[in-house]
């Protein structure tokens, strides 16, 4: 089934005809629980990993010894997600709560060599032919896979995540690895996807406020403040929240390729290619969730009747303290170091 965008409650661009030169389109990648293979693009499934090509390591040096196993998170998952199905009300049966008990608890397992690493997870893989805002990779590479570490432990403070992208020519793969390795115990629930398939959808977006130019943004803010008034004086038990170009109008919610990132949580920051000093472009938008009460204007047309839990978090995954992870890449060598940020 595909996932299609409500209208914008209004049209910004009638509002303020300036926005048309910075309007730009992102692809809003609409995860759902499902079952794709490696031929797809998807989050948490199967990669056309190559069966003769070692599989990326963490080979920093930090604790892992002790966390939770990734077969314990999905199988809690599932039993919850058919526990609150079945009713509503009350959810886990008494046996069930025993049982998701002993999933949630924590193991320690026995220390690998520092040589061998951390086999690391994979997140999503991409393939141009499905998105069409994804950017370009290095030569005529197809595909886009992304990992990460599934321990909170890198950088300078050393509780960092630690990420991985690989574009890849997906005709080259004759051989897929059938059993990739995958680490013992995880650090963090939020690093371990669900499998999803993806419904990829094309909409319009705007900028982030504070990037356009002053006098513009001015304008867009005492227009809101105007409409927050309004509402305030209207205030009552059914009374809407007041429109925003936040969270209504300019950057879609959910995971999503290509547009503008969104800084709602730091000041925008310069995303400069360290190698080249060119002006990064947002790759891929990794979020918490689909959609939550400030963002419901976004909410898909085929999932109107749907509450927030657990529909609007299909993934799993946590950026954060349910935050979003922006990505960014070089757009003049896609082989450069890419850069991230967490809002």
């Amino acid at each position: 089934m595909s996932r299609t965008t409500p209208p914008r409650p209004l049209d910004v661009e009638a509002l303020f005809p300036e926005l048309a030169a910075h309007r730009g389109t992102t692809t809003r990648l609409h995860p759902r629980p499902g079952r794709p293979d490696a031929t797809d693009s998807s989050v948490g499934g199967p990669l056309l990993w190559p069966a003769d090509e070692p599989w990326p390591m963490c080979t920093e040096l930090h604790a892992h010894t002790r966390g939770r196993r990734p077969a314990d998170i999905h199988r809690q998952r599932k039993i919850l997600t058919a526990a609150w199905q079945r009713d509503p009300k009350f959810g886990p049966t008494d046996e069930e709560r025993i049982l998701l008990e002993e999933l949630g608890h924590k193991h320690r397992i026995e220390a690998v060599g520092p040589t061998e690493g951390l086999p690391l997870i994979g997140v999503a893989q991409l393939y141009r032919r499905d998105i069409p805002d994804l950017l370009a990779g290095a030569g005529d590479c197809d595909l886009l896979q992304v990992f990460w570490c599934p321990f909170d432990a890198h950088g300078p403070t050393g509780h960092g995540m630690l990420l991985d992208l690989r574009w890849r020519r997906s005709w080259e793969v004759d051989h897929v690895l059938a059993k990739p390795p995958q680490p013992q115990v995880v650090g963090f629930d939020g690093y371990v996807p669900e499998p999803c398939v993806l419904h990829p959808e094309q909409v319009a977006t705007y900028p982030f406020a504070g990037l356009l130019p002053e006098e513009l943004c001015a304008r867009i803010a005492a227009w809101e403040e105007e409409l927050e008034e309004e509402a305030e004086q209207s205030a009552g038990d059914d009374t809407a929240e007041p429109v925003g170009y936040q969270y209504d109008l300019s950057i879609p919610p959910g995971w999503r390729v290509g547009g503008f990132a969104s800084w709602h949580t730091t000041d925008p920051a310069p995303m400069n290619c360290r190698t080249c000093a060119a002006s990064m472009r947002l790759l891929l938008t990794i979020d918490s969730s689909e959609w939550d009460g400030g963002s419901g204007s976004w909410k898909p047309l085929e999932e109107q009747n749907l509450p927030p839990h657990p529909f609007a978090t299909p993934t799993q995954v946590t950026v954060g303290r349910w935050g979003e992870l922006n990505i960014f890449a070089c757009p003049e060598d896609p082989r450069h170091p890419h850069r991230w940020s967490i809002q």
